[in-house]
């Protein structure tokens, strides 16, 4: 086995195996669930360990060579205009590719699939085009993010119900395994040539401004198009009694996604040997090298896509059932927080950002701080949604109070924590909350006679807010540490200087 493939692929070991012993620990004792739902996330286990591993093995040599190469390439175009089409075109490709919008849109009844993708798309196109430009011009990303969501929460009260939580989930889930990899890459790529001093910060924050795109424009959907409320249909577990029918539920699933995937990443490849033939001119061993990684991505997200929708996705919604049945259904709360601290172990573009962050500092922002911050801000998130689908609450009362914070810690931490805080928030939410943490909030809403589109959808947004509190916090206490590392050399200096003087005099 390729030593690369089987180093990621122990790392998705470590990942996932938390999550499979919690579940299964439940399963045994609080809520017994049948044989069907319990055998297919063993086995969806199993291949999502190996489609993480084929994923991020495959991010590394290939989306992100891509990415940076690309970044680098645009910033030597004059014409601000020609520049912010090309960006746009590249914001819709990577976002139609993303798998998480179409599970998203799957399950979400009041919009029709492709209605919502192509909004999403363009939301994300616009503002990478902004990001970009913002990038290049050496603009500050904390006066955007505050102009944007202050925009954000101003429509958020004249939009419907059923698509205020849809609009925020949609920012989180957008920024997933395909896009994360390529935009992170496209801003390493443009720090190069950035206006701006800071080229570490430069490096991120891309993400951030692209995960607002998608809310700005569900929002504007909500507000000019019609939509019928739908039926939302519950997940329903099959009837599984051998092992060849085991096999067979995912033998027909994989197909499915095997060609879902192939049609998102066809565009992508398409527009590389465009960009290849025009402006990169890699060389034949690093083009042969990023399509060998493009079918290390293609398998991995195939295997990862089925695993979690065939396998997670009933676990997870029958999980939610059975807990909100019990007597004691506050027990939501401290489930739900414990699946969300080890859930965004398994999440694939927390990999990819984590090591990007740890390679960009030097090492300053190790990538077992980044993941301690994700996992903590990850089961606050999860506890609040549980709390809102126990009670009903709206999420703007969780949402408003969490982004004023969180923009509020913006004037006092150092700039590169801001852009990696907001990065995160869109990084955290992705593919295994969707298909996990999503049905499992979904199951305890139905469970508990509450409205499916205005209480468990929501979620998404949840995971993806606390990250931004929370790692921007780690940047205060960073900021504490080297001062006073600072205040503490300052001293040592001026003891060894008296030191000396008193030896020169007693010298005399």
């Amino acid at each position: 086995m390729n030593k690369k493939l089987k180093e990621k692929i122990s790392e998705s070991v470590s990942a996932v195996l938390p999550v499979t012993l919690i579940v299964l620990i439940l399963c045994s004792t609080v809520t017994p669930m049948p044989l069907e739902p319990i055998v297919l996330f063993i086995f969806g286990a199993f291949l999502l360990i190996l489609g993480m591993g084929f994923f991020t093995l495959g991010a590394e040599t290939a989306m992100m060579p891509i990415g940076e190469a690309l970044g680098r390439q645009l910033t030597k175009i004059q014409k601000l205009g020609l520049l912010a089409v090309i960006c746009f075109i590249i914001g819709i490709l990577v976002t139609i590719a993303e798998p998480d919008l179409q599970v998203l849109a799957d399950q979400t009844p009041a919009v029709p699939n492709m209605v919502l993708i192509l909004t999403v798309a363009v939301g994300v196109g616009i503002f990478l085009a902004v990001s970009f430009v913002r990038e290049l011009l050496g603009i500050g990303l904390t006066p955007i993010l505050i102009v944007c969501y202050t925009v954000v929460f101003a429509l958020a009260f004249f939009v419907p119900q059923e698509f205020l939580a849809v609009a925020f989930d949609a920012g989180g889930v957008t920024t997933g395994p395909i896009t994360v990899p390529f935009i992170m890459a496209l801003g390493i790529g443009l720090s190069s040539r950035s206006l701006s001093k800071d080229g570490k910060s430069d490096s991120f924050g891309m993400i951030a401004l692209c995960s607002i795109g998608p809310i700005l424009s569900v929002l504007i959907l909500g507000l000019v198009y019609s939509a019928d409320a739908g039926t939302y249909t519950p997940v329903v577990i099959p009837s599984i009694e051998n092992t060849k029918e085991l096999w067979m539920e995912f033998a027909r699933a994989l197909p499915e996604y095997g060609v879902e995937i192939l049609m998102a990443l066809l565009p992508i490849v398409g527009f590389f040997f465009i960009m290849q033939f025009l402006f990169l001119k890699m060389k034949k061993p690093q083009v042969i090298r990023i399509l060998v990684g493009m079918v290390y991505t293609y398998i991995g997200l195939t295997l990862f896509l089925t695993s979690a929708n065939v396998g997670f996705m009933p676990a997870g919604n029958y999980l939610g059932q059975q807990l909100a049945s019990l007597s004691y259904s506050w027990i939501l709360i401290p489930v739900g927080m414990l699946l969300g601290y080890y859930i965004v172990k398994a999440e694939p573009a927390v990999l990819v950002l984590n090591k990007q962050v740890e390679d960009i500092t030097g090492g300053a922002i190790s990538r077992k701080t980044m993941m301690n911050g994700l996992s903590i801000g990850m089961a606050i998130s999860v506890g609040l949604a549980m709390v809102r689908i126990m009670t009903g609450i709206s999420i703007l009362w969780f949402l408003i109070p969490g982004y004023v914070l969180a923009l509020s810690l913006t004037r006092k931490v150092p700039k590169i924590f801001t852009s990696i805080a907001f990065d995160s928030g869109g990084v955290a939410s992705g593919p295994m909350t969707a298909t996990f943490l999503l049905p499992f909030a979904m199951g305890a809403c139905e469970m508990l006679g509450g409205n499916i589109l205005t209480d468990a959808f929501g979620i998404v947004a949840m995971v993806a807010m606390t990250p931004l509190i929370i790692i921007q916090l780690i940047g205060v206490l960073y900021q504490r540490r080297m001062k006073k590392r600072k205040v503490d050399e300052a001293v040592e200096a001026r003891l060894e200087d008296e030191i000396i003087e008193w030896s020169e005099e007693e010298d005399v």
